[in-house]
């Protein structure tokens, strides 16, 4: 039985999220704030986060980048909970990490259909990536979740890695940014496309001159070179 753990601080959401995740199925954990629910997040390793942006000690998005720092839990999947709507906070959101993001006042079904299909996605590994990718001066190891370029470590977020490994996995192959955020996120097309460009732009930068190796198709999408 899947469990879920929430972490929010408005008692009246929380009851409310586990009333229906338990009617689900689900097992549920909760945490208050974000120092709990950090640590109740190395403690249960869950299968699912939904993590609210405005909590007391560590918010939301410090949170989510220190789940994406440690590679035993970047896996995780994270829905933000927010109150906030503007598109610049849900791209800096999905920047550092989020899988999903639902604006408060939120539908329980929509958000449990979201759960739903975060966790068959991320269940289903039907593609398995090749454990060691090379490149010229560019090398991926997956089993390792490390970047190298001229055999210097790369620091790269759990997206920036995973958006690296899936196109240098398919070499040659153009894929919209609709299709990097269904294969990459793991979501359906609900959050805007520009996040992929921003991921791009800084996966570009943080390789360096191995960045080139990175194309952009105008008006298409983005391949890795043949």
């Amino acid at each position: 039985m899947p469990e879920i753990l929430i972490i929010e601080d408005d008692r009246d959401i929380i009851q409310s999220l586990e009333y229906n995740l338990k009617k689900e199925g689900y097992k549920v954990a909760k945490a208050h704030d974000g120092i709990n629910g950090l640590r109740l997040i190395k403690e249960k390793q869950p299968a699912l986060v939904l993590l609210d942006l405005m909590i007391p000690g560590i918010d939301g998005l410090e949170v989510c980048r220190q789940v994406r720092k440690n590679n035993s839990l970047a896996a995780t999947p994270i829905i933000m909970l927010t109150a906030k709507g503007e598109e610049t906070d849900k791209v800096v959101g999905l920047e550092v990490g989020a899988d999903d993001y639902v604006t408060k006042p939120f539908s329980i079904k929509e958000l449990i259909a979201r759960i739903k299909t975060l966790l068959r996605r991320t269940g289903q590994a039907t593609e398995v990536p090749k454990p060691h990718l090379r490149f010229k001066e560019l090398e991926i190891d997956t089993d390792r979740h490390e970047v190298k370029v001229l055999g210097k470590l790369i620091e790269l977020t759990a997206k920036e890695f995973g958006l690296l490994q899936y196109l240098m996995d398919n070499p040659g192959k153009v894929f919209s940014r609709e299709q990097l955020l269904d294969k990459v996120w793991g979501i359906d097309v609900a959050i805007e496309t520009r996040t992929v460009d921003v991921h791009m732009r800084r996966l570009r930068e943080k390789l360096g001159k191995a960045g080139q190796y990175l194309i952009t198709l105008r008006g298409v999408g983005y391949k890795f070179k043949e």
